[in-house]
């Protein structure tokens, strides 16, 4: 039976929380093991209809999962309708949560119970009646920092007003901004918080240095003293979202505009280094392409752009490279949220200019953290 797709308004009802509100709900009490959640396949009416949450936890502990498991534990497979809204801020993350819940549907006989999808790509399918809403009850934002910055805001709005109106809505991400916490009262109501303390964003695992460059062309020679010397097994470096002027060969009177990562990797392949890079302009195809690659072992090194810096899990990444500085602190997590997952050791090194090192120094204060000059010897690290 098709459902009608006449938009609704956001509720009025949903008041925003006061700023000083975002801490840890108080009465949310600890699941020591999965045991003690009483996972079933005929999930309860509290699990059918749960309370709105807001969820944040450092990179690479688990909040996947988390979302994914309630996902599967919530819908009734005896329907065939969609129930679950997974929204992700970029196709690679979407497609990953996919092959989460695939993993773990496989076990109950679902059907299109769970949709994970881009804002874009929903809200047009929406439109067009592919995706009917009426039995969703759940609506997870993954990394909801971005969905609800300015690039995504209108689109969210735009898929939320189609949904039910009793429908339960979870937030996660590793960073959650004030700014954006303000902006929840839009979607939740009365939720339960989970907040992580600003000086606990930092995974423990995680060394952080820097290297000062005087001048930008160093960088690239200090790039190649480390993939040349250090023992890693993979690393990825991260450049900021320009393009730059390039002239190709010194024996050819063309030049081109492209991407700094291209440029980037080019000069390390005619370094005789292998090298991947991927960013956002790259055809879907090819991104997966790419990443099929790396995740095999075919080069040890990635270059990227922040595409990569957020939900992208490579088991054997051990250091993280800023080639330049993210643009704000919260990337600067989430970067550095691509080494020390599930409990291994990682590190980070930073690229700095005289006049960035107050950046990074403003940085290690907000989040209390500690980043040190980094030492000649690659053994005293890794």
């Amino acid at each position: 039976m098709a459902t009608s797709l006449m938009a609704r308004p956001v509720p009025a009802t949903r008041s925003r929380p006061p700023a000083t509100a975002f801490e840890t709900a108080t009465g949310v009490e600890a699941v020591l093991s999965f045991d003690c959640m009483g996972l079933s396949n005929d999930p309860s009416a509290i699990q059918q209809r749960g309370r709105d949450v807001i969820a944040q936890a450092q990179s690479g502990t688990g909040k996947t999962s988390t979302f994914a498991l309630a996902s599967c534990q919530i819908v009734d497979t005896s329907r065939r309708d969609v129930q679950v809204l997974i929204l992700s801020p970029t196709r690679d993350l979407a497609s990953r949560t996919e092959r989460v819940v695939l993993a773990i549907g496989y076990y109950r006989n679902h059907g299109v119970h769970v949709v994970s999808g881009t804002p874009g790509r929903v809200l047009d399918i929406i439109k067009r009646r592919t995706l009917r809403t009426k039995a969703i009850k759940l609506l997870v934002l993954d990394e909801a920092d971005e969905l609800l910055s300015r690039g995504f805001k209108d689109q969210i709005y735009d898929v939320y007003r189609f949904l039910p109106p009793e429908i339960q809505v979870v937030l996660v991400s590793a960073t959650l901004p004030t700014e954006i916490l303000e902006m929840t009262g839009r979607f939740v109501t009365d939720p339960v918080r989970i907040v992580v303390k600003r000086n606990e964003l930092m995974l423990e695992r995680v060394d952080q240095y820097m290297v000062p460059v005087e001048i930008v062309d160093w960088k690239f020679d200090t790039l190649c003293d480390l993939y040349d010397n250090w023992p890693i097994s993979q690393g990825v470096v991260f450049c900021n979202r320009e393009n730059i002027r390039w002239s190709g060969t010194a024996t050819s009177a063309w030049s081109r505009t492209t991407h700094m990562v291209e440029w980037l990797a080019e000069k390390m392949r005619d370094s005789n280094f292998t090298v991947y890079f991927m960013h956002r302009e790259m055809p879907q195809m090819e991104r997966d392409a790419v990443m099929a690659g790396f995740r095999s072992g075919a080069t040890r090194l990635m270059i990227t752009t922040d595409v990569w810096a957020r939900g992208i899990d490579v088991e054997q990444v051990c250091l993280v490279v800023n080639y330049d500085l993210p643009n704000s602190r919260e990337l600067y997590v989430h970067r550095a949220g691509r080494v020390g997952r599930f409990g291994r050791k990682g590190v980070v090194v930073n690229f700095v200019k005289d006049k960035e090192i107050q950046i990074l120094r403003d940085i290690e204060q907000y989040y209390g953290t500690n980043v040190c000059e980094c030492p000649e010897d690659p053994a005293d690290i890794i």
